[in-house]
């Protein structure tokens, strides 16, 4: 690992090229080797980011959901082979029956998605049909989803999909008898200590919390991310971190404070092959190289949202990058990694 001025001079170079708002955190073993906030919290009133800002995470927390399935199965209240239709009482009409937890888990469902990343390239999109103010709630989701045909036979290939974690979400708060953010603001984040973290509706954001903004190319300004993703986030993604939170989550999973070993071990086993390098396990990304694992790592993108975040177990090191812009933390990590 480099120092923390070789750190600093990679980081200085990106940000001078890309403007980058948002934190970078590295630790090595028990020492935080680099840590510093850049950018606007908050444009208009000139608030800057700090180290203990929140900020929207996307699809980065897919992981929360996936570990609050495995706190279910652990319990002994599902398996990873419970099939979707007897765990919870919602009909689709046009899925499989042989869809199982395993399935939705990683990707392999073949269920149609309200937003399929391979085909829509626009997040914003989505909402020129349905406001994205009135999605409030899990259930607010089904109509976009619910009755479409499937893509293709569950378990034949991994194809993203944000829909299955919404069913996942579903699928804890029927088991459960409660909402989905609170079961996991109860059983994850005061469970480890993440009391900056939780899923904040954006017309009510803590203090503290950074605005998403986007940029309008032609014009040349900012407008913030209040109308382009749904107002309050839920299973398939929209909590918000601070970047140390973030790395007290990453310490507790691996020190098995969350789920057990058994159950650690199985969210962090590579399920299904995604490319090449990458695989994923529940809820997690694993890239491997010289038939290793280099990294464990959740990502997440939103209009005004980007965030990266991995631990590198052979190395002792764990990176958390939040942004809120829609760029960024993808080319810092990749060019961070080339330090270690």
């Amino acid at each position: 690992m480099k120092t923390k001025d070789q750190i600093d001079n990679i980081v200085k170079e990106i940000h001078r090229h890309i403007d980058f708002s948002g934190v970078i955190l590295v630790k090595e073993e028990k020492s935080i080797v680099f840590e510093e906030a850049f950018g606007y919290a908050n444009r208009n009133e000139c608030i800057n980011n700090t180290i203990q800002t929140r900020f929207g995470i996307a699809s980065g927390c897919k992981i929360f959901t996936a570990i609050g399935i495995c706190q279910l199965v652990e319990r002994g209240v599902i398996t990873f082979h419970t099939k979707l239709k007897d765990c919870l009482s919602i009909k689709f009409p046009n899925f499989n029956e042989d869809i199982t937890i395993h399935h939705l888990l990683t990707h392999s469902s073949g269920i149609p998605d309200y937003f399929d990343e391979s085909i829509l390239d626009n997040f914003e999109d989505l909402w020129k049909e349905t406001p994205m103010y009135l999605l409030k709630s899990l259930k607010d989701f089904l109509p976009l989803f619910q009755n479409r045909d499937m893509m293709f036979a569950p378990g034949s290939k991994f194809h993203y999909n944000n829909a299955g974690f919404i069913i996942l979400g579903l699928i804890i708060e029927e088991q459960t008898g409660l909402k989905f953010t609170e079961y996991i603001e109860t059983n994850i984040f005061k469970l480890i200590g993440m009391n900056a973290s939780g899923y904040f509706s954006l017309d009510r954001l803590p203090k503290q919390t950074a605005l998403g903004y986007i940029k309008d190319e032609i014009s040349q300004t900012w407008k913030t991310n209040a109308y382009s993703i749904p107002i309050k986030g839920g299973s398939d993604g929209g909590a918000f971190i601070t970047a140390p939170d973030m790395l007290k989550f990453w310490e507790a999973l691996f020190n098995y404070e969350i789920i057990n070993r058994e159950y650690t071990k199985i969210l962090l086993t590579p399920h299904i092959q995604v490319n090449n390098k990458q695989s994923y396990g529940y809820g997690i990304w694993i890239e491997t190289r010289e038939n290793k694992i280099f990294k464990y790592h959740v990502m997440g993108y939103d209009p005004g949202v980007s965030f990266r975040s991995a631990v590198y177990p052979d190395l002792g090191i764990t990176l958390v990058i939040p942004s809120n812009k829609g760029a960024g933390p993808e080319k810092l990590m990749k060019e961070i990694e080339g330090a270690f």
